[in-house]
């Protein structure tokens, strides 16, 4: 397994206008395990930079190359073999049990006719154990809870087998304990090589869990490199339109967060 993904000048709109563009002329460089934590205010174009990514919206210029493959060249079957994709939202209509759920992200290695194998679903218990919610296996999906779901999207995603997995705010709409849970299963897996760009509303998740962080505002990338540089109290301030201070927290904790200010309201 490898992930090493390049993203050069991808830019996208629902118009030909690059007037009209979304974004423009993003680009991205990961080695293999590294998690790119990518921010940016409401409305930025977060979501539609993943499904252009992963080619579920076709970018109006630009290339995403995965292991010197560029993504255009293949199949969808062949992507979904490299790359996962959990989207930020995604209900069942039905009840099927975790486990049917989980083999479902087989699809790209079962034939069209066919049925799942043993193979898949002995991938598909292999994901659920590496999330470590091998116990929900038979549980219908509509007695989990948000945070027990957002994990079941992963080990499906896992049953792919890709080398990199994108993930779309994953946190989203959680308590702080789920949270966590989310971001220590996207440290456990970036060190077992999977590479990871994850979207989010929480600059703090960049200081847990991130080598590589990028702010989407205004049709453009408007600051990227490490956390440490990138989020400044200027540009964090700047992004998002509201003063935010990042304090240290030494101690044992030795990392820095993310603090916004309130502005009270005169009497």
């Amino acid at each position: 397994m490898a992930g090493h993904l390049d993203i050069s000048n991808l830019s996208f709109g629902y118009s030909d206008s690059p007037r009209d563009y979304i974004f423009s002329n993003i680009s991205i460089a990961l080695e293999q395990g590294e998690v790119f934590c990518l921010l940016g205010p409401n409305g930025s174009g977060k979501s539609t930079l993943l499904k252009c990514i992963s080619r579920l919206l076709k970018p109006a210029t630009g290339n995403v190359v995965i292991d010197g493959e560029n993504i255009t060249s293949l199949s969808s079957n062949r992507i979904a073999k490299k790359l996962g994709f959990v989207p930020q939202s995604l209900a069942s209509a039905f009840p099927f049990t975790v486990e049917e759920i989980v083999v479902m992200g087989r699809a790209s290695h079962i034939g069209m006719i066919s049925s799942p194998s043993k193979t898949d679903r002995d991938k598909a218990m292999s994901s659920l154990e590496k999330i470590n919610i091998a116990h929900l296996a038979k549980r219908p999906c509509n007695r989990l809870s948000g945070g027990e779901w957002q994990l079941v999207l992963i080990a499906r995603a896992l049953t792919q087998s890709p080398c990199v997995l994108l993930l779309d705010e994953p946190t989203s709409h959680l308590d702080l304990g789920n949270q966590i849970k989310i971001l220590e299963k996207v440290d456990s897996l970036s060190k077992k090589g999977i590479t990871i760009i994850m979207a989010s509303h929480f600059p703090d998740h960049a200081f847990l869990t991130a080598d590589k962080v990028g702010i989407l505002k205004g049709r453009s990338m408007v600051a990227l490199g490490r956390p440490d540089t990138v989020l400044t109290e200027e540009i964090l301030s700047a992004a998002y339109g509201i003063r935010i201070r990042v304090i240290p927290i030494l101690d044992s904790i030795n990392r820095k967060i993310c603090v916004p200010v309130l502005r009270k309201a005169t009497p």
